[in-house]
């Protein structure tokens, strides 16, 4: 469970308190309050970018919580919703199963050569079949675009950049920017596995994903990919603070102090 407020959604996913409200009172949405904090399941958040995305396409409210309302009551058990993916067919929703497409509304199955599945995520690609076909859009235009977005619907952004990665593998500012926002957004295995796919020696990947193996609770594994980031770019401060803090946690007061001069040193003369 994830610990999130409304200004937290709103943030990663462009969705306004009222729309989350309206979502819970619906029951698509079963978050449990802990100190004063609402916890969200994957499968709630899985819910909120599913319907974010739909808002992105300009879907109506009401068609969208009809869809939801269907999926919920159709899936068969053991079928979760991160195994579907949702696309507009201009103002018709289409959900995809395995290789199969239909209609949310009609049930009835459609033909669609464009649908694209990733692994275990839930996205809008917005087709429509009878659509000319448009001009090839770059990586980098891709990547701007997703920038561009993540203040305003970070979900948008994380589809954005998936479609970069797509496009050119070696992109490795999509590939920070799309790991960072899935960390937030909760889906942790997901940005590791995006971060793990990088075939560069890029130090920030390193230390991003040495701070997400923190969230995992794996501290060990964390250590050892704070100190490869530093050995990539050994002028990473952040890194040598935080295996300050790791070391002590481990018990190793040499390690620990000795990172931490490191980063005093760095500091410090950064400030002169």
């Amino acid at each position: 469970m994830h610990a999130y407020d409304t200004k937290d959604l709103k943030r990663l996913f462009g969705l306004p308190a009222t729309a989350v409200r309206s979502l819970e009172r619906a029951g698509y949405l079963n978050p449990v309050k802990r100190g004063g904090r609402l916890h969200y399941s994957f499968q709630d958040l899985i819910v909120l970018r599913t319907a974010s995305a739909l808002r992105a396409a300009n879907i109506p409210a009401k068609r969208i919580n009809r869809t939801l309302e269907r999926l919920r009551a159709g899936i068969p058990a053991g079928i979760a919703l991160n195994r579907l993916s949702l696309t507009a067919l201009g103002d018709r929703i289409a959900i995809r199963e395995g290789k199969m497409l239909w209609e949310s509304d009609t049930g009835q199955y459609v033909l669609a050569l464009d649908i694209d599945l990733e692994q275990g995520g839930l996205h809008v690609l917005g087709a429509h079949p009878a659509a000319a076909p448009e001009a090839a859009i770059s990586a980098d235009e891709l990547y701007t675009k997703g920038y561009a977005l993540e203040e305003i619907n970070p979900a948008a952004a994380q589809i954005a950049y998936e479609e970069c990665l797509k496009s050119d593998p070696k992109h490795l500012e999509a590939r920070m920017n799309l790991g960072r926002l899935l960390h937030l957004s909760g889906n942790l295995s997901e940005a590791e596995r995006i971060y793990r796919a990088s075939a560069s020696n890029e130090p920030l990947i390193a230390f991003n994903l040495a701070v997400l193996l923190e969230d995992l609770e794996r501290e060990p594994e964390a250590i050892d990919t704070y100190r490869e980031a530093l050995a990539l770019d050994p002028q990473l401060a952040d890194a040598h603070y935080n295996l300050a803090r790791l070391y002590e946690r481990a018990r190793d007061s040499k390690a620990s102090l000795r990172h931490l001069l490191a980063y005093r040193r760095m500091t410090e003369s950064e400030g002169a």
